[in-house]
């Protein structure tokens, strides 16, 4: 059977499994995935059928195949993770854990970033094309929201539900009044061993007995720092420096290893097998640290704005973006590894993450190991919060 008229079947097979009654929605979903023949295919069979699915339908839309076939069943879905590879080793994002994961080593993944002024909200997609503006394939929403003392931009999943409250929410920028000192903060330990202090926020939501499938906590993952303009004026570029908490120095030497999450933390929703994964969820309690940025620790990836030339017959700052940018702003960066007191070598030289203005609202966002796609879309967010020490 041709693999386009397995998908079919397979959807066809999931849409008679809807049912009107909400009371027993639950059980008739479970009760379908064990009578369904897709779910008692012999193992060695489906494990073939998988991976050919996995290698034909290697670029979005196509790709959206293979997510279909992990949503049929459990044993569907766990064969599929297994032949899926991480964004380092495949270059492809294809499941929602995808965004957290760190991008591939030898190129940068492009994205571009739609600013909706009206909503202050930031729409991140996946470029399908080599066109700096194509329809791309949505990755993750922000909304900023201000405060008195601070602004957040909180980061979810889905671009109509960016409550702090909702399952979608995976992280969280927020800075400081000037706007000059940001925390990225992740709704899950970005790798084991990571702690978290408590706050008077805590307290609170302790208190109001949340939900335990509510994210109720963040974990600080990254610091970025803005000083003053080089130049004293608005003419001259940013200054900017990111401290990757979460990202040891040697991640970007020959051998290093960056911490790659391999799951959404998951809770009750297991009993909707083809649903969970879908899903994010934590049961962390809430931590920020105010005031001045945390000291440099050893040993942690630092990362600063590559340094742009002067060119004097544009009378402006020039830095070479390979054709994704083409409007001139304050706004526009690009990020590599500092040295600090090491020597630099040839991957210092490498492009992180650069980001660029391209019309009024559309900027473009490339990024790479070891940073994953939610913290590169923090720290362009960084970019576009009003720095009054700054400009």
């Amino acid at each position: 059977m041709p693999i386009k008229s397995i998908i079919h079947d397979m959807r066809m097979s999931r849409s008679q499994r809807v049912v009107q009654d909400v009371s027993s929605a639950a059980a008739a979903v479970v009760d379908g995935l064990s009578q369904s023949c897709w779910a008692n295919m012999p193992q060695e069979l489906l494990r073939e059928v998988l991976m050919r699915i996995e290698a034909s339908e290697t670029a979005w839309p196509p790709r959206k195949n293979v997510v279909a076939c992990a949503g049929v069943c459990r044993s569907w879905r766990l064969i599929t993770k297994e032949i899926v590879k991480t964004p380092e080793l495949s270059g492809t994002l294809t499941f929602p854990i995808s965004v957290k994961q760190p991008g591939p080593r030898d190129c940068l993944v492009k994205c571009f970033i739609k600013r909706i002024r009206s909503t202050q909200t930031y729409l991140l997609f996946l470029s399908l094309t080599n066109a700096l503006a194509d329809d791309g394939k949505f990755l993750l929403a922000a909304r900023k929201c201000r405060r008195a003392t601070c602004t957040d931009y909180v980061i979810s999943l889905h671009g109509d539900d960016m409550s702090k409250g909702s399952s979608a929410y995976i992280g969280k920028l927020r800075s400081n009044f000037l706007g000059t000192k940001f925390t990225i903060f992740d709704g899950q330990p970005p790798h084991a061993g990571a702690k978290i202090s408590k706050s008077r926020s805590t307290k609170l939501v302790n208190l109001k007995q949340v939900s335990p499938r509510v994210p109720a906590g963040n974990y600080p993952v990254a610091h970025i720092s803005y000083e003053l303009n080089v130049l004293g004026s608005s003419r001259g570029p940013r200054r900017m420096q990111c401290i990757m908490n979460a990202i040891p120095s040697s991640a970007i030497e020959p051998g290093g290893v960056a911490p790659t999450q391999s799951d959404f933390s998951v809770s009750s929703s297991d009993s909707f097998p083809s649903l969970s994964f879908f899903r994010s969820k934590s049961n962390h309690v809430e931590n920020f640290t105010s005031g001045p940025m945390a000291s440099q620790k050893d040993g942690v990836m630092v990362l600063k704005n590559k340094s742009p030339r002067w060119h004097e017959q544009l009378q402006c700052w020039c830095l070479n973006f390979h054709g994704r940018v083409t409007v001139a702003s304050v706004k526009n960066f690009q990020l590599v590894a500092s040295p600090e007191n090491g020597t630099p070598g040839p991957e210092h030289e490498k492009i992180i993450l650069q980001f660029g203005k391209v019309e009024k609202d559309l900027f473009t966002m490339d990024y790479r190991y070891p940073i994953s796609a939610f913290q590169a879309f923090a720290i362009c967010l960084s970019s576009f919060d009003t720095k009054i020490a700054c400009e």
